[in-house]
């Protein structure tokens, strides 16, 4: 048997997907802004892909700009609204936890002369309002915070922190790396204060290479892609028809069923967490007292005493399991999780932490068969490590 539960890495493509793209790049092929009927057509898929998300979403058509995926959508809003706002503050915060292309922008701003405040989280991997409005400032012009953390699966309190910003500071403004979180939970960015989101395409079953950012019509945004003048000048370069009408069908397959789909996920996590505790040394990450309610119902965050976590994976592999080590965008380096020091993971621990993440492809008969390989493989490995 094969499962494949690295889906917070990536995922497989909707079949309804990859033949609509099939369609574009082999029929519809043609530039948004040629002026003939091919043009014309590839145009229209461009304006049902900002409908259908603007429509999830409930935000406006126009507040949508189409890049590259999250890391580009998160650049582009940290560093166009830092250097298009800096004259009201260069203070900015963001979390200990948030993605690499959070965290290495907020390192590249701060070598532009920003300020930038990491904030802890706690044992379950949640700010603490707290602690945010401690370090809010009059000069604070930028907040973000990510809704799912891709390695433990913790969800953020966005509505509670937007409402925070904005009753402190209405000038701040508020960014969320949604690329988690869109797809698996119901979010509405103008209702949670919310200013900017960054989504991925690759994450809800779309293809890779294309997300979106949303920014908010009052947002001052300062464009970092120079050219033809493509999205109202403010992501310039031949917009991405496939990837752009993929995303928004994957989204809307995605939201078609969300609720039933999602009580499925949340029961299949409970079920492989409690099942997978029974064996010694296992212990969960970034549960929310003590239960996975309240937490990402795709993300599931194992320490396995004994044994590392690369053992542990190609084990796994070995008998047909897919799984990770950790965030597949920082996987291959040999620093250990920032995310699992900042909830205090044991520090025995950071080296013997997976992550299995599920899909709505996933099954029960996958969930038991991935269980049944632990239980048989940890006390061998641990035997074999001891030696």
């Amino acid at each position: 048997m094969e499962v494949y539960l690295d889906n917070s890495a990536t995922t497989r493509v909707f079949p309804k997907v990859a033949e609509l793209m099939t369609q574009i790049m082999c029929v519809d092929y043609g530039n948004p802004s040629s002026l003939h009927t091919k043009g014309v057509a590839a145009e229209q898929y461009l304006r049902y892909a900002s409908q259908t998300l603007a429509r999830i979403l409930k935000v406006g058509e126009k507040e949508l700009i189409f890049t590259s995926g999250g890391t580009e959508s998160d650049n582009l809003a940290l560093i166009g609204t830092a250097f298009a706002n800096h004259r009201r503050g260069r203070h900015i915060i963001t979390t200990q936890i948030e993605h690499p292309a959070i965290l290495q922008t907020c390192a590249y701003l701060e070598s532009c002369g920003f300020r930038v405040t990491y904030l802890p989280v706690d044992g379950s991997g949640r700010v603490r309002p707290g602690d945010l409005q401690r370090a809010m400032s009059p000069d604070t012009v930028l907040v973000s915070v990510m809704h799912t953390n891709n390695e433990i699966g913790s969800v953020q309190p966005i509505a509670e922190i937007g409402a925070l910003i904005k009753r402190m500071n209405p000038g701040t403004l508020f960014h969320v790396d949604a690329v988690q979180g869109f797809g698996k939970e119901r979010i509405y960015p103008k209702r949670m204060n919310v200013d900017m989101m960054s989504v991925s395409g690759h994450k809800i079953h779309g293809p890779k290479g294309v997300g979106f950012l949303y920014v908010n019509e009052k947002v001052k945004l300062q464009s970092i892609l120079f050219g033809g003048g493509q999205q109202r000048g403010m992501r310039s370069g031949t917009e991405n028809v496939p990837g752009i009408a993929g995303l928004a069908k994957a989204a809307e397959l995605m939201y078609a069923h969300l609720d039933e789909d999602r009580r499925r996920l949340m029961y299949l996590k409970n079920l492989f967490v409690e099942e997978a505790c029974k064996i010694e040394g296992v212990s969960p990450n970034g549960l929310l007292n003590g239960s996975v309610e309240g937490t990402a119902p795709h993300v599931i965050s194992l320490s396995i005493a004994g044994v590392r976590s690369e053992v542990m994976l190609h084990a796994l592999e070995e008998r047909g399991i897919y799984v990770s080590a950790g965030s597949a965008c920082s996987a291959r380096k040999p620093q250990p999780s920032a995310t699992l020091k900042a909830i205090g993971v044991d520090k025995d621990l950071l080296s013997s932490t997976l992550r299995f993440s599920t899909s709505i492809f996933t099954t029960e008969e996958e969930i038991h068969y991935t269980l049944s390989q632990m239980y048989d493989m940890i006390p061998m490995l641990r035997r074999y490590t001891r030696k």
